[in-house]
């Protein structure tokens, strides 16, 4: 047994991970209990799926905006601005989904290129840039379709925010759950073997196995809720939602970046110490840049995914959304000093914050309530953060 706690104490793990992981399983259980066990149902777990995918979507991209040492107080207004385009050229330009959706992304890019250059070039805070962002796009969202709804009907172009046609169905669900499971494994295999090639010492095998075990439970066990779900009056379940494929796919491609990529690399540099990283010869103002537009790119989707999900273009899309989406950012272990942070820090920030929402839904809980113990919930992680880095040596 004291072998054991010594190969756990000295093994590559991330307990901040661990523990965050740990309090999402707290939270669920106990709203699960006094819910009666409402909250464990499929329904319920589905809708929460769809619902927390637009956060988790544009919380990937934050954490290298905050690592950095920028943020963006713009994202929802931003959002809200090219959902309202885009619905607005469809149904009342009508246009094509995609031409709209391209139209959509040219207009965040300029939104980007401007806070971008602001910041970057001209030396002005991020803050203040993307605080005048949020009411200006907001009021832009306005403008657009003059304060009018914009309702959508396009078959397909639904499917992408979930809902009735909205899944992939339990067979494709089982495909998609086998091959992430297969992915896990073999990354922690190529993991292992790239450790012993360089010599670094690797983890006890049964630590290793844990940690591609649990994962992989959590997978199938996610697959078999999205399938037990099907709405009343269709034949088939609903499977994966097509939104929480999408967000997965960016998570993705996000880690790829931040590990494999000299782009990554850069914005991690920035974040420790942005004189030194340009004193190295790092592209400090270029690389700002890309931060924003790669913005602009995930605000897009995350714009998509909403009007698709609403089947409309509303004024109050994106409501508040930059809050939920620092939270979720803040609550995944990414230091707002900058610097340091994570892509499934991110994932699970998002869970966190959707569980306790939906959780409180549940329980009727007024929404004045709720907006308190969300606040108190992201002063607590910050609390939390700089305890634990106190308590690591890791101080900022």
């Amino acid at each position: 047994m004291n072998q054991a706690l010594q190969n756990l104490k000295h093994a590559a793990i991330d307990w901040r991970m661990v523990l965050m992981a740990s309090v999402l399983v707290v939270i669920t259980v106990v709203f699960n209990v006094f819910s009666g066990g409402i909250f464990f149902s499929a329904e319920n777990l589905y809708n929460i799926a769809q619902q927390t995918a637009v956060v988790g979507i544009l919380a990937t991209v934050m954490v290298l905006i905050i690592v950095a040492r920028h943020i963006d107080l713009s994202v929802g207004s931003v959002m809200g601005f090219v959902g309202v385009l885009i619905a607005f050229l469809m149904y009342s330009a009508d246009w094509s989904w995609p031409a709209a959706c391209l139209a959509g992304l040219a207009a965040a890019i300029v939104a980007a290129m401007y806070q971008g250059a602001l910041t970057a070039y001209v030396g002005v805070p991020s803050f203040v840039v993307t605080l005048g962002g949020l009411m200006s796009f907001r009021g832009a969202a306005y403008l657009v379709a003059d304060g009018k709804t914009q309702p959508l009907a396009d078959p397909f172009f639904l499917q992408l925010g979930g809902g009735f046609n909205g899944g992939i169905g339990t067979r494709a669900s089982w495909i998609v759950g086998a091959v992430i499971c297969l992915g896990i494994a073999w990354a922690m295999w190529a993991k292992r073997g790239a450790k012993k090639r360089y010599g670094v010492p690797t983890n006890p095998w049964l630590v290793d196995g844990l940690m591609v075990l649990i994962p992989m439970v959590g997978v199938l066990g996610f697959v078999a809720i999205m399938n037990a779900y099907q709405i009343p009056g269709k034949d088939d379940a609903q499977g994966i939602p097509i939104p929480v494929l999408i967000w997965g796919a960016v998570a993705l491609f996000m880690s790829f970046l931040v590990h494999r990529t000299r782009f990554g690399r850069y914005v991690f540099a920035m974040g420790g110490n942005p004189d030194a990283a340009e004193l190295v010869g790092i592209p400090v103002k270029r690389v700002t840049m890309l931060l924003f537009l790669l913005l602009a790119v995930l605000t897009t989707i995350g714009a998509i995914v909403s009007i698709a999900r609403l089947n409309a273009g509303t004024n109050s899309l994106g409501n508040n959304l930059e809050l939920l989406v620092i939270a979720a950012t803040v609550i995944g272990g990414t230091a707002l000093a900058g610097g340091s942070g994570t892509i499934l820090g991110s994932v699970l920030g998002a869970l966190i914050m959707q569980c306790i929402d939906s959780g409180m839904l549940l329980l009727d809980v007024s929404i004045g309530t709720r907006y308190i113990i969300i606040g108190q919930v992201l002063i607590a992680a910050v609390v939390f953060d700089v305890a634990y880095r106190k308590w690591t040596g890791d101080v900022l």
